[in-house]
């Protein structure tokens, strides 16, 4: 399985992709994560503490390994675009609870579209890793696809928004829908979080196709008291991992 999850900033992706993983782990299965959220809140909510991962280097600040992998001259005008990348997980990653993460990193460049070692360095590792690995890989996406290539998403099984009830939200799922038809992606599936009582599952359901939703995530105070304890969501709020438990199962039965 390789499932990228996405989504507005708030809306809860960081806490169904740790949960999505800790399920696959559970199973006995190899799970790899990777943060491509410049936020970078996957290690709290897959149970690392906060002064773990303050010992981590996000990739894009290994500056001299990224500097020997793409041969970049000093003013990185000139570097290596497919370096050798195909170590880097297991050298990198740090493992919890069952689960291999892996903190990518921003490219904290201005505009979009740009090509540099980090960004070249952040695009063959996600490729590798679709095409490659043989984990279950979900990678926390920002609200954009930008990481992924043509050559590299029809490898992906799953492609995930995760909106909640709000306008704001579901045009958020309808951008992504555009980047990743652009990536020759057709299928866009979404999961909705926070959802209070019927009026959302109602606006839930009148804003996406009945095809395109793979379930919902009731609001839990267990998962903000989690949040609050920069804990693991998973080990705190049982009612919202059962409901991603029957998201995950439905996601498998479209995968046979």
């Amino acid at each position: 399985m390789k499932i990228a999850v996405t989504g507005k900033g708030g809306v809860g992706k960081t806490t169904f992709a740790a949960c999505l993983a800790r399920l696959y782990a559970d199973e006995g299965r190899k799970v790899l994560c990777a943060d491509v959220d410049p936020d970078a809140n996957l290690g709290l909510a897959l149970g690392f503490t906060e002064e773990d991962l303050s010992k981590i280097t996000p990739i894009t600040e290994m500056k001299d390994m990224i500097k020997q992998r793409t041969h970049a001259d000093e003013f990185e005008r000139f570097f290596k675009i497919n370096p050798k990348v195909d170590d880097l997980p297991d050298k990198l990653a740090h493992e919890i609870n069952g689960v291999k993460l892996l903190l990518m990193g921003t490219v904290k460049v201005g505009g979009q579209g740009c090509v540099c070692p980090e960004h070249v360095i952040l695009k063959r590792l996600l490729s590798h890793m679709i095409i490659q690995r043989d984990e279950v890989v979900i990678m926390d996406m920002e609200a954009g696809l930008e990481h992924l290539s043509r050559g590299t998403t029809d490898m992906v099984d799953q492609f995930i928004v995760v909106v909640e009830p709000g306008a704001r939200s579901i045009q958020t799922y309808h951008s992504v829908q555009r980047l990743a038809k652009d990536l020759g992606v057709n299928k866009v599936s979404v999961v909705a979080n926070k959802v209070r009582g019927p009026e959302d599952e109602e606006f839930i359901k009148n804003s996406v196709p009945a095809e395109d939703l793979l379930g919902m995530i009731h609001y839990s105070n267990d998962v903000s008291d989690a949040d609050r304890r920069c804990a693991s969501p998973y080990d705190f709020a049982p009612a919202a991992v059962e409901e991603i438990r029957a998201i995950k199962n439905k996601m498998d039965a479209q995968t046979i």
